[in-house]
């Protein structure tokens, strides 16, 4: 199993940098067990180290993720009725979810290099992503109501605060197909580029971000994160909590001392 989970999903600090990157191109990195747990556990690996200052999500071969392996989870779905258990998807609980939840805590930025199709739990790792990077012959697809499930990955709360309800209800209520382009107007994804250019457009963004004053990055990341819940008199004070914190940081005066002299900041993330 430890090789298995070595080679489903590849994991590489370089510069402040942890690049991930799904690893079953065979497979369209569809997510078996394996990937699911080397995946929540890199993720996981990468908040917990204090040398990374930024997270690049991507994948090989010609899909970004095309979500659960339908393969392995019509054999679990055997499984558990042959066993009297109801519960098939506790993949969900195991998995799903704390991978999300290791994208959107951690106190720094998540880039998604999208290659390819994101589908299902794809896409939703995508929209969890702080910045989406994605290849003009990429494409996402909500999934879920295609195989008579309903939405997780966080697609239900990430999808309408992207694009409103209405949207976000006709793509998952009719699955199908979006194509880069058409994800760029929808407001679902930051930036399009040529497909050969992603891995270096999108590495190229997420090391911008390993750069800069991730104390503030982090900051950002909480800041809007909170304020989608709650109102405008606790998002205020929960501003002047996060702007006291990135106040004191030594990047702030970093970069106010370099301001002042007309040069570039070298910030150090602390």
């Amino acid at each position: 199993m430890a090789d298995e989970l070595a080679n489903t999903v590849l994991y590489d600090v370089t510069d402040g940098l942890a690049t991930i990157t799904i690893n079953r191109p065979e497979a369209m990195n569809a997510l078996n067990t394996a990937a699911k747990v080397a995946l929540r556990d890199s993720l996981r690996a990468a908040a917990a180290d204090p040398g990374v200052r930024a997270v690049l999500l991507t994948a090989t071969g010609r899909a970004f993720c095309v979500g659960q392996d339908l393969k392995e989870h019509i054999a679990t779905l055997a499984a558990t009725r042959e066993a009297g258990d109801g519960n098939a998807l506790s993949t969900v609980r195991e998995h799903y979810n704390p991978i999300v939840r290791a994208i959107t805590e951690m106190p720094k930025p998540v880039v998604a290099g999208v290659n390819g199709v994101a589908a299902g739990a794809g896409f939703g790792f995508a929209l969890a992503a702080d910045y989406r990077v994605v290849a003009d012959t990429a494409s996402f697809n909500t999934s879920f109501a295609g195989v008579a499930l309903t939405a997780d990955s966080g697609v239900s709360w990430t999808l309408p605060r992207l694009i409103g309800q209405t949207r976000a209800a006709d793509l998952l209520l009719f699955p199908r197909s979006i194509p880069a382009q058409d994800a760029l107007e929808l407001g679902l994804v930051n930036r399009v580029v040529p497909a050969a250019e992603l891995a270096e457009r999108a590495a190229e963004v997420a090391r911008t971000l390993a750069n800069g004053p991730t104390v503030a990055y982090a900051a950002l990341k909480e800041s809007m994160a909170y304020g989608a819940g709650h109102t405008l008199a606790e998002t205020l004070e929960k501003e002047d909590e996060l702007q006291t914190r990135a106040g004191a940081s030594q990047d702030h005066t970093i970069a106010v001392e370099a301001f002042l002299k007309k040069e570039k900041p070298v910030y150090l993330g602390k």
